[in-house]
């Protein structure tokens, strides 16, 4: 592929120079060794983005992610990677294909998780066969959708909601542990259903 084809994105558009490999080549991510806090937002401010993004364009897609992040534990590349096929509402479960270290496990979601899921699912079936969260509108609708651009979303969300703490993926899956904990599930099975290798992460 010639060097001005490698420039063009899907859509035939120049890219940024910043989406080149080498424009950030030797360069530390600026976030580099900064540490957040395990403060994850309560069920009222979680609510609250969730009615909020219903009004918003395209707003079935975070509320579907806020809920297989929140209700489901996941990490943020886990839930981009679930296709249609990972999802079993009959048994309550839902696939991880490709967890970290490319481990596979079944976690279990609760029943209003599946409910508040639907809308997204009815909205997805339109569109182009590919993963369950993907790009809505354009040439490269039904294509994956990036965590990038996911967590952005998310965050634009939440500020317009009016909630003022840290409102990320991660601090989602927080949530969930801090919910199963408070409900009295033993560590070893939170364990298992956030998919961490050792109980003292879970801890």
């Amino acid at each position: 592929m010639s060097s001005a084809q490698q420039r063009l994105d899907t859509a035939g558009r120049r890219r940024s120079p910043a989406t080149m490999p080498e424009f950030h080549a030797g360069k530390a991510p600026g976030n580099k060794g900064q540490r957040y806090a395990a403060d994850p937002p309560t069920v009222d401010e979680i609510i609250a983005v969730m009615r909020h993004a219903r009004h918003a364009r395209y707003g079935n897609r975070p509320n579907g992610l806020i809920v297989v992040l929140w209700r489901a534990g996941l990490r943020i590349n886990e839930a981009l990677s679930l296709t249609g096929t990972d999802l079993d509402e009959r048994r309550g479960s839902i696939l991880v294909r490709h967890g970290k270290n490319d481990r596979r496990r079944e976690v279990g979601m609760d029943a209003w998780g599946w409910t508040a899921l639907r809308p997204w699912l009815s909205e997805r079936v339109t569109l182009p066969v590919g993963p369950l969260f993907c790009v809505i509108a354009g040439p490269t609708a039904g294509h994956a959708w990036s965590a990038g651009a996911a967590r952005l979303q998310l965050h634009q969300i939440a500020l317009e909601a009016g909630v003022r703490r840290r409102f990320a993926p991660h601090q989602l899956r927080h949530a969930h542990a801090v919910e199963l904990l408070h409900e009295g599930v033993p560590l070893p099975l939170i364990q298992r259903q956030l998919g961490h290798s050792h109980l003292s992460t879970t801890g």
